[in-house]
């Protein structure tokens, strides 16, 4: 069996098109030991290619970090397969506020060094101390502490659109910056202050709250199964929802609705708009919010550079592009 994707984009969209088959979105992730990491890739990638899993998977001696999705019929053989697996045996997965056919178009399964990059070079490290895992009635008891320091630990551009109400929001590119954050702002902290952390599935968390009970700090938590999970324990228990506006998501969602609030703005006008959008020059991809308006008028572009560019034929655009690679380009506000 071919372990690697052979189809384009294109192609996959006009399969999933035709399908019309009803896909769940899903994510999760653990933490255990992994030997043979390209015997165990391989593996995956056989098993979920049976059963029309697309998605993007990492796996590294630390262990899984996935998001993908699935035929809805193909569920139960899915949490089967995964059961084979003695270190993934019950795993709970996170699923989509808002599912959608087409969030993954590949089943791209990667070796890598770490499934979150962290940083962190001392080898005393235990990432497996963590902080206490509290549901969604927890977090918000402890969240309205006055004395309690919440902070966000996805990157900017996702707190942008949607965070908890009061949490500290890092302007960071990468886990690797709040690693960074973290140790400076609780540097001369005491010890036993209580800090609260959460992210969107639980996993950057997890060596977070390691992190800092490493440093030293007795009273850490983290939010279980992170926004993701929140969101859907509140809608189903009628919870207070402490989160405002959108959860962003690494697929073609970019991200999925909590709530209406809409705290962010166009990074072209100034407009209220949480919707991001990819540049429609190929070459640039910036992503970046763009409102409905500006959008139409610099048709689905970030500059009047990109849209003169866009305009272009496509045998002239690759021409211009041939060569470059297509970055990962993410707008940021000074």
């Amino acid at each position: 069996m071919d372990l690697h994707n052979r189809l384009s984009n294109l192609e996959s969209k006009e399969l999933l098109n035709k399908s019309k088959e009803e896909r769940l979105t899903l994510s999760f992730y653990k933490y255990f030991k992994i030997d043979n990491l390209v015997i165990f890739r391989n593996y995956l990638f056989s098993s979920f290619s049976k059963i029309g899993v697309l998605g993007r998977i990492y796996v590294a001696n630390e262990g899984i970090n996935a998001q993908l999705s699935l035929p809805k019929k193909q569920l139960s053989s899915f949490e089967a397969k995964l059961d084979e697996i003695e270190s993934l045996k019950g795993i709970r997965l996170n699923f989509a506020i808002k599912h959608n056919l087409k969030s993954f178009l590949k089943l791209k399964i990667k070796v890598r060094n770490q499934i979150v990059v962290d940083g962190i070079s001392n080898k005393k490290f235990d990432p497996n101390n963590v902080g206490k895992h509290v549901e969604a009635i927890e977090f918000n008891n402890i969240l309205s502490e006055k004395e309690t320091a919440c902070v966000d630990m996805r990157n900017h551009y996702e707190s942008e659109i949607g965070h908890f109400m009061g949490a500290i929001t890092p302007n960071v590119d990468s886990f690797k910056e709040s690693i960074k954050f973290i140790d400076k702002k609780f540097e001369n902290e005491n010890k036993k202050k209580k800090i609260l952390l959460y992210c969107t599935g639980g996993i950057r968390c997890e060596k977070a709250s390691a992190y800092l009970k490493f440093k030293g700090f007795k009273n850490v938590y983290q939010l279980d199964g992170g926004i993701i999970h929140y969101a859907n324990q509140v809608k189903k228990n009628n919870y207070k929802n402490k989160f405002i506006g959108k959860n962003f998501v690494f697929d073609n969602r970019l991200s999925e609705n909590i709530t209406n609030d809409v705290i962010s703005n166009c990074h072209q006008c100034g407009t209220k708009s949480d919707e991001y959008v990819n540049c429609s020059n190929v070459a640039c991809n910036l992503l970046f919010i763009q409102c409905k308006s500006c959008n139409e008028l610099f048709k689905g572009c970030c500059s009047i550079e990109c849209q003169k560019i866009n305009n272009l034929s496509l045998d002239k655009q690759k021409s211009l592009r041939k060569g470059q690679k297509v970055r990962k380009r993410i707008f940021k506000k000074i």
